[in-house]
This record gives C-alpha cells, sequence and structure tokens, in this order.
C-alpha cells in the first residue's frame, strides 16, 4: 500500500496527481502531512509542492472538462474536507486516464463526491448572502462578522461589491480570522477610471479588534449612534411579522440554522 502525503493545499494535490502520472503509479490515498498513516502502509511518499507542475496539472484539466466542472473543482476545495482529497485526486487523475465525459460520469463515487461537496459550499454561499447583518461604525464603516463551515468568504465578495458599491464595509470570517474589506469609491477617481477592488486583511492582534469575536457585535466606542435604534427597529418588525399561531420551529431551523444566529441582529 502506497501513500501520498501533501502539505494540503491545491497546488499540492496537483503536484501529487503530475508525480503519480510520473512514477507510473497509483497511491490508495493521500493523506496531508502529519496524518496518521494506515496500519498496512508500506510506502510513504511526500509530495514536494511545484507551482509548474501544479500549474501544467491545472491546464490539462481545462483541456478535458467543461468550465461548470472546472468551477465545481475550484468551489469543492473551499469546503476545507479532508473527505474531499482522495476522492478528487482520483477524480483529478480519471480525467487524464479516461478522457472527456468523466465529469458526467454521477455513476462514479469520486465525480459524485466531489459535485456534492461542491453543491454543500454552493448552499453555504447562498445561506451568507441572506444571513450576513452589518453594523455601522462611527466612521461609516459596516461591519459584518460570519464564522460559515466552509470557507466561502471568495465566493461571496463579488455580490456585496456590486450591491453595496457607494459605502466602505468589511466583511470578517472570525472561524479563519481574515476578511474583506471595501473602500468606497471617491468621486475623483471615478471620473479617471480608477478601480478600487476589494482587500484580503488580517489582523495581526485580534485581541485588539473593536468588535467581538464571539457574537460580532461592535464596541459601544465605535457603534454609530443611530445603528442600535436601527437594530431595535429591526427586531421589533421581526416580532410584528412573526403569526404565533403558524409557528414552526423545526422549518426555521432548516431555513435559519442555529449556527448563523449568534450573528444575526433579530436573534439576539
Amino acid at each position: 500500500m502506497t501513500i501520498y502525503l501533501f502539505d494540503g493545499t491545491i497546488d499540492g494535490l496537483l503536484t501529487a496527481v503530475f508525480d503519480a502520472f510520473a512514477l507510473h503509479e497509483q497511491p490508495e490515498t493521500v493523506l496531508t502531512e502529519g496524518d496518521a498513516l494506515p496500519l498496512f502502509c508500506e510506502r510513504a511518499y511526500t509530495v514536494h509542492t511545484d507551482e509548474e507542475k501544479a500549474r501544467r496539472v491545472w491546464a490539462g484539466l481545462e483541456r478535458h472538462l467543461s468550465h461548470e466542472a472546472m468551477k465545481l473543482i475550484s468551489v469543492s476545495w473551499l469546503s476545507e474536507l479532508p473527505e474531499l482529497w482522495a476522492p478528487m485526486f482520483r477524480y483529478i487523475c480519471k480525467v487524464f486516464a479516461v478522457g472527456h465525459g468523466t465529469e458526467r460520469n454521477f455513476a462514479d463515487p469520486d465525480v459524485l463526491a466531489v459535485t456534492n461537496i461542491a453543491r454543500r459550499v454552493l448552499h453555504e454561499q447562498l445561506r451568507m448572502k441572506q444571513f450576513i447583518r452589518f453594523q455601522k461604525a462611527k466612521d461609516g464603516t459596516y461591519l459584518g462578522v460570519v464564522s460559515p463551515d466552509h470557507n466561502v468568504l471568495p465566493l461571496v465578495i463579488d455580490h456585496f461589491q456590486d450591491r453595496f458599491n457607494d459605502q466602505p464595509w468589511l466583511i470578517y470570517d472570525a472561524r479563519r480570522h481574515y476578511g474583506y474589506y471595501y473602500e468606497r469609491q471617491p468621486v475623483g477617481d471615478r471620473r479617471s477610471g480608477i478601480d478600487h477592488q476589494v482587500v484580503r486583511i488580517t489582523f495581526e492582534d485580534e485581541s485588539a479588534v473593536p468588535f467581538s469575536l464571539v457574537n460580532g457585535k461592535l464596541d459601544e466606542s465605535v457603534l454609530s449612534s443611530d445603528d442600535q435604534l436601527l437594530q431595535d427597529l429591526w427586531r421589533t418588525y421581526f416580532k410584528a411579522i412573526c403569526i404565533r399561531e403558524r409557528l414552526n420551529p423545526r422549518k426555521q431551523l432548516n431555513d435559519m440554522p442555529r449556527r448563523y444566529w449568534k450573528y444575526m441582529t433579530e436573534k439576539n
């Protein structure tokens, strides 16, 4: 039994595919460095990530797969699920071994596994668009804190940039400790054609940030004076539209899972 060990990056996995074909072997599975090896492992091969090898494998996939299939591979990787690594490795190997048509073979367990994981990520992407709640700081910046199961922020940023391009905002992932900041484009820059893009940010010291990573609330010292009033109005509206005779907690939990509640104004 041969096991491939890689660094947990997409480039590392693509390099593992390249090495498997170069060495003319098919490993039993792929694991990240530091994972416990299976009991009957005879050989553990360490994959050294090579960007050029990864680029060549990705370019080969683009020749064999449709744009939609390539998107599903990229999206599934954002799941950050360890159970994705082996199916994706085998899926990519089958693309080069079989050729066109692999992406539509949903009877294949590896193709189905990658596709289903991608769908889960896309579903959470939709929920992020629905459930992100913003608070306004005194300087006019709007803050939204999230903690999704999957790394979906890269998939939703374009949505918020399109719809909130007239105001500065920060969406921060408390679980992965990074976020995206958008600054309103000055009038002069619009005339000159300069395009301000969203910037990926991290904090060197999260203990000093002016908001809570637990519930996403801004400190009162930086919260806008009228934001608390708007939050109270929103909670009042949320209660007013409720028809008690038609309460269905099970459906509400299905539509609005409890893990999102701690960052939602109307559920605090």
